[in-house]
């Protein structure tokens, strides 16, 4: 070897050490944004089936009030013997469950939700006035589903700390 190409050769040493950990630096950045990526879908496919829950939980609570509302015949008629004259109408006898009501559902994968329905019951222009309760009427139903109730009851205005807090509301008229 000559001396001059002994310098050079001395002057490149750790050269590819430094390459190397360069690409272990590159690879391991790219490794830790991967797995950020990863780990923001998971979470969001999972908030994305907890809301799916939610509205189920939202749709009992509607199908529970309009059953609520519904168990009662709207008139009676009269075909036959009872207690008024044939072919009468008795009076409207629906009226709203006790509102707001609250409860869990049955269903094992809803029973992280809560469920609050509510009732407005608001009589039709054409109502008389003497008697309002036994005219035709719209029954309003609001049903909110949460997993994070405060007091028992939905919606949760302020929810624990956290991006997990999940809420769906139905509004139905009948």
């Amino acid at each position: 070897m000559t001396p001059q190409f002994a310098k050079l050769r001395a002057g490149s040493r750790g050269f590819a050490i430094v390459s190397a950990i360069f690409i272990l630096v590159v690879l391991g950045a790219l490794g830790a944004f991967i797995v950020n990526v990863s780990t923001n879908q998971q979470t969001g496919s999972a908030l994305d089936v907890q809301g799916v829950r939610a509205y189920q939980a939202a749709r009992a609570g509607v199908e529970w009030g309009v059953y609520q509302v519904q168990a009662t015949p709207a008139y009676n008629f009269s075909y036959g013997p009872g207690p008024g004259p044939v072919g009468t109408a008795l009076p409207n006898t629906r009226a709203c469950p006790a509102s707001p009501t609250s409860f869990v559902p049955a269903a094992p994968t809803l029973a992280a939700f809560t469920v609050t329905v509510t009732c407005v019951r608001t009589p039709v222009d054409d109502a008389p006035a003497n008697n309002p309760t036994n005219s035709p009427a719209v029954y309003s139903l609001v049903a909110t589903a949460c997993n994070q109730p405060a007091a028992g009851a939905c919606p949760n205005l302020a929810p624990a700390a956290g991006f997990d807090y999940i809420e769906r509301r139905i509004d139905v008229a009948l």
